[in-house]
């Protein structure tokens, strides 16, 4: 006699973890159904996946926030993806006037503006400064030690914050208030030529992010420096940049040949239609840190000696591929995906599968993989980082 459990789970069309060729059983324990839906092709993997590849996924809803007056953050570090040491990302988002207040990294810090619009401020060791509004799309880049702040416009603001150490907490930064709470009064009496009276309304702990006015024109806010403005720009525009584009989508690269300043991160913003892949490649120059910004995919990652593992992501969700391991990236929902893939680099770097059969003589590639004209004709000397494919079929499964 069939369970009531089994019996509702069949006429609700949840689904369960078995392939069209009968593998598997039917999951009638405690589970997240939603989460299975997310994330079928780690439900139901393809045949092809075998082997322990670390998790390479992490969702940012997942994540702690952090809220204050003024606006709120979260973060994915090595704390919640172990795997992603080699950077580290703060999502954050501030009202109109809300301040991520003075302060600095030993890390370096890039961002990319998500919505609405901010004023960054920064002054380098030699007394120079910037100050420049930063609209969606646009980048910006901080060196280490550089200290800085953020405020929101207007409308208001969301960004993403990357560094490059895996184990960064923006909760452990080099605040101005943090400082100034834990120095004596005479110390900053002393430091500044004013009464220690002057310090008797400081705050007591670091304020972080803080609710303030939305700030005049950048015009009104400048601020003239005897040794002029910082001669590398902070700011770079991503979204202004011309696309390589190809058929299925396209890409903009930034890294320090064209954001010179940009010397510990590298970037990719990729554009995959409907119906189209980021093609089989790895990266010879380090680990990848991936975020989704919109749509659905999935990716699956290859490590050798016959490990190969796939991961479901959406908007919102933080990848990571181990340096130099292959990975291919399909577009699975009917909008198109868009996502950053990032680089602890001064260079973005990628080798394609593709390519480089195609530079390597025609006999050799042959007899190694035992195919002929079709696939020798087809391969293409120059890269096409997003390709087109007949169309997303994903492995068979079964309700």
């Amino acid at each position: 006699m069939e369970s009531p459990e089994h019996g509702s789970a069949k006429k609700a069309g949840i689904p369960q973890p078995i392939r069209s060729d009968g593998a598997g059983n039917v999951d009638l324990g405690p589970r997240d159904v939603m989460r299975d839906r997310e994330n079928p092709d780690m439900f139901i993997p393809p045949v092809t996946d075998n082997g322990l590849i670390p998790n390479l996924k992490f969702s940012f809803s997942d994540a702690h926030m952090q809220l204050n007056h003024g606006g709120w953050s979260r973060e994915v570090t090595v704390r919640e993806l172990p795997v992603a040491t080699t950077l580290a990302a703060v999502n954050m988002s501030l009202t109109p006037g809300g301040v991520r207040e003075l302060h600095w990294h030993q890390q370096a810090e890039w961002s990319y503006m998500l919505l609405g619009s901010a004023r960054i401020t920064a002054v380098d060791q030699n007394g120079r400064n910037f100050i420049a509004d930063i609209g969606p799309g646009d980048l910006w880049y901080f060196p280490p030690g550089i200290p800085h702040s953020i405020q929101g416009l207007a409308e208001g603001c969301e960004f993403l914050l990357v560094f490059d150490d895996g184990t960064f907490s923006d909760l452990n930064t080099l605040s101005l208030s943090d400082w100034f709470a834990h120095t004596p009064k005479e110390v900053l009496s002393a430091n500044f030529g004013v009464p220690p009276s002057a310090f008797d309304y400081l705050p007591k702990e670091q304020v972080y992010i803080y609710q303030d006015q939305v700030p005049g024109s950048l015009q009104s806010q400048k601020v003239q420096s005897p040794f002029g403005e910082i001669p590398l720009s902070f700011k770079h525009r991503l979204l202004a940049q011309p696309p390589l584009k190809t058929p299925g989508g396209s890409v903009r690269i930034v890294d320090s040949s064209n954001f010179p300043v940009s010397r510990t991160i590298a970037a990719a913003l990729v554009e995959i239609e409907p119906g189209a892949m980021r093609e089989l490649h790895w990266h010879p120059n380090n680990d990848e840190w991936q975020y989704y910004l919109a749509g659905e995919g999935r990716m699956t990652v290859f490590g050798g000696n016959g490990a190969a593992r796939t991961f479901n992501y959406r908007a919102g969700d933080v990848g990571y591929v181990p340096f130099a391991f292959g990975h291919y990236i399909q577009n699975t929902g009917k909008e198109t995906l868009w996502f950053l893939e990032m680089f602890k680099s001064d260079r973005f770097a990628d080798v394609s599968l593709n390519q480089w059969m195609a530079l390597t003589p025609e006999e050799l590639v042959s007899s190694n993989l035992n195919v002929g004209p079709e696939l020798i004709d087809a391969l293409r000397k120059i890269k096409w980082p997003v390709v087109t494919y007949p169309g997303y079929g994903g492995p068979e499964r079964k309700a």
